[in-house]
């Protein structure tokens, strides 16, 4: 596939970079990613692909734009309050670079759909912001062989880590189970300031980025950690658990299951 003239002046940058060249940006644009919530890290996430031009990108989410997410929300604006979140987002998408495919799915995430939900995608972004979806995404990846981003924020602290088949532990490796509901408070319970979704969701961008034009070391095998009051980033190296339900040597969850949910939204840094 040759590049038109206005491809080439698009993505310029890219192409000059050695790690990524010609080829790396074809392969960005024949890619595509699942974001799971079109929130304060799916946002970003979001607006990085679309304009590095991943070919089709996909935007799940239920909810509709509240004004209370314009803080961090950054793909919404004014104007959108009431609007599906997905439509927002694909418009802002679209609006940064119309060559690519934006794909909506205005639903709920559960253990019914997702296996068919992310069987069209190279790679799933979990934008989600409670316990019982991120364990449904990991799981939902792992038994269906997909590499995905996790990642969380809350008040001035986010943290991600990177899922790769056979390359490392997955999300209930390291943390097992869902807490009990509301024993963790969400970011609409204790807050988030709203940058915070910028840094965290652009790194998911990024982390894509990377597994399509193979560059670099992935977050695999690490949880990547950041406060921002002290402006720390922290790698924690994380071993893959032998005996992890879902992705060790005698998995016992063999299909997605849903948990029960706390009071919160379904959009990352809610």
């Amino acid at each position: 596939m040759a590049f038109t003239n206005e491809q080439l002046e698009r993505y310029s940058r890219h192409i000059i970079l050695q790690e990524v060249g010609a080829g790396g940006q074809k392969r960005l644009m024949d890619a595509s990613v699942l974001i799971i919530g079109a929130g304060g890290l799916g946002a970003p996430a979001a607006l990085y692909l679309a304009a590095a031009g991943v070919g089709r990108i996909g935007i799940a989410d239920a909810d509709a734009v509240d004004l209370s997410n314009l803080q961090r929300q950054v793909i919404h604006a004014t104007a959108d309050v009431g609007k599906p979140k997905v439509q927002s987002a694909s418009e802002s998408m679209l609006a940064i670079n119309p060559e690519i495919t934006v794909e909506t799915h205005r639903m709920y995430v559960s253990a019914s759909n997702i296996l068919d939900l992310i069987a069209g995608y190279d790679f799933v972004i979990d934008g989600t912001d409670n316990f019982p979806a991120k364990f449904l995404i990991n799981d939902a990846c792992v038994l269906s062989g997909k590499a995905f981003s996790h990642a969380g924020i809350i008040r001035f602290q986010g943290q991600l880590m990177t899922y790769v088949p056979g390359e490392g532990p997955c999300y209930r490796c390291v943390f097992r189970d869902p807490p009990p509901p509301d024993a963790v408070p969400t970011c609409s319970q204790a807050g988030v300031i709203g940058a915070m979704g910028g840094v965290i969701g652009s790194l998911q961008a990024m982390e894509a980025v990377k597994y399509f034009i193979g560059q670099g070391e992935l977050l695999t095998g690490a949880l990547l950690t950041f406060n921002a009051l002290t402006m720390e980033f922290r790698k924690v190296r994380l071993p893959r658990r032998a005996d992890c339900q879902v992705c060790g040597a005698h998995p016992t969850i063999l299909e997605p299951v849903d948990y029960a949910l706390a009071a919160c939204d379904l959009d990352g840094g809610g």
